[in-house]
């Protein structure tokens, strides 16, 4: 199971923390509005109330433990680029910032973020679901609870046709394409039953959300 921590719960950091916990994963919030926080206690695994451009408050929240850390403080840019290089010196695996503006952003890369989301671009519900699965490299929401999903072919398919893999009737995941990788490689676009899948090869798939999830986290 995942942990994540979330610098910030407006209403960015909120939907990203309750995406997070319906989808199975351990969230620490850590806010400053005391009330934000109480609303939060009773969602998330751990509410705390800090500031998130103190030191001390990250480690004391348990933040170095987490596999990921969120910023998502809203528009004091200040306050997210020093969360960013105190969750980088607290050596969190993975850092992802929230900006608000390009240069925000490029200054956010700067100073070490893994990954930068912009709010206006990318819903808290998109980044939830890359959050919790590698192997999940875009997603996009195409009706309520269905959407079509890039994501690295599953070691387990390798070596395996379409029909082979069962995608369809075990996950009820239609393929629309398999991407190759590589110089002299060719997708192949609405692929046929009898396609083999190849090492490195991404695929777009279109199906219910729960189904993609499952597929993406694989017991």
């Amino acid at each position: 199971m995942k942990r994540i921590a979330i610098i910030g719960a407006g209403r960015f950091g909120s939907t990203l923390a309750e995406s997070l916990v319906r989808k199975g994963a351990e969230v620490v919030v850590l806010e400053r509005n005391p009330d934000i926080v109480q609303r939060m206690a009773s969602v998330v695994t751990r509410a705390v109330t800090g500031d998130g451009t103190d030191e001390r408050v990250l480690a004391e929240a348990g933040v170095a433990d987490c596999d990921t850390a969120v910023v998502a403080i809203g528009n004091n840019m200040e306050g997210s680029i020093l969360a960013t290089v105190l969750l980088k010196e607290l050596e969190v695996p993975r850092v992802v910032a929230k900006a608000v503006t390009d240069t925000h952003g490029k200054v956010l890369e700067r100073v070490g973020a893994d990954l930068v989301v912009y709010p206006d671009r990318e819903r808290a519900q998109r980044l939830a679901r890359s959050l919790l699965a590698d192997s999940v490299l875009d997603y996009f929401e195409i009706s309520a609870g269905f959407s079509v999903v890039e994501m690295e072919a599953p070691v387990s398919f390798t070596g395996k046709t379409l029909i082979e893999s069962e995608i369809r009737r075990k996950y009820g995941i239609t393929v629309l394409a398999i991407k190759r990788h590589g110089d002299s490689a060719q997708s192949l676009i609405a692929p046929s039953g009898e396609d083999l899948i190849q090492p490195g090869d991404t695929l777009i798939l279109f199906g219910p959300d729960k189904k993609l999830d499952a597929l993406s986290r694989p017991e």
